[in-house]
């Protein structure tokens, strides 16, 4: 993989300056930038991929997670629009997709220079409604049963109430950007937008994730995985050589 080299809180890996595109991965509720480091190993190395890292975690813990998608956004715009150069993309899963989808509004909105494809995975469309988790309303364990449900978080986490009590407050802000979410109308994107559903995740459906496509003017595709809401990590070989065909062809 290319050299990375400018680091900023948002960018902990660099911005990899070296590569033909880079690839900004916005992470799913609970997760921080290096759920993209093994996972991106299987990309080409003419595509640089750059975590992004939101307050909260890992190199930035001791932050205060934020709980809205639009600070969030307006914060990491300023980053982006500063340190990335030349061809880009953005990818975000989960509650990282309605937040890398609110990013391409906000750079629209700033004048700067657009991604060259938007991919969505493990979300419904932003104008179909979300339904709430009141997280903050939860004992340790009901919120252990319910990240059980949504699959993803490992055993050893679940069956540790110290480690939920200590995530606790992190996942009730993450929750609350994707959940609290109210979409605004715009004009659709003049950004080619790929769209990954899977086909036991109730929290996006399929009709869910196909409804992406009005966020779009240009070229939508909707690629259906099989598993539940962490499919494409379970698919990555899968979703690289998706990301990778779509990047190629510009």
């Amino acid at each position: 993989m290319s050299t990375q080299r400018t680091t900023t809180p948002w960018l902990p890996f660099g911005a990899a300056e070296q590569a033909d595109v880079r690839l900004l991965c916005l992470p799913h509720s609970g997760a921080g930038a290096s759920a993209y480091r093994a996972w991106a190993a299987g990309l080409p190395d003419w595509i640089g991929v750059c975590p992004v890292q939101p307050p909260g975690r890992e190199t930035r813990r001791q932050e205060t997670p934020l709980r809205e998608v639009g600070p969030l956004v307006t914060a990491l715009a300023e980053d982006v629009a500063a340190v990335i150069e030349g061809p880009y993309a953005i990818l975000g899963h989960s509650t990282g997709a309605i937040c890398a989808f609110e990013l391409c509004r906000q750079l629209r909105r700033m004048g700067a220079p657009a991604p060259v494809h938007l991919f969505v995975a493990g979300r419904r469309a932003p104008q179909v409604g979300e339904h709430s988790s009141r997280l903050e309303e939860l004992t340790i364990e009901q919120l252990a049963d319910i990240l059980r449900h949504h699959g993803g978080t490992p055993d050893w986490v679940l069956n540790d109430p110290g480690m939920l009590r200590m995530l606790h407050p992190l996942l009730t802000a993450d929750f609350a950007v994707s959940e609290a979410y109210r979409y605004t109308p715009e004009p659709p994107l003049d950004t080619p937008l790929t769209a990954f559903g899977a086909t036991d995740d109730p929290r996006a459906t399929v009709a869910h994730v196909a409804a992406w496509q009005e966020q779009t003017t240009e070229r939508f595709t909707l690629h259906l995985l099989e598993g539940d809401h962490f499919a494409i990590f379970t698919h990555a070989s899968r979703v690289h050589g998706v990301i990778a065909e779509a990047l190629r062809g510009g």
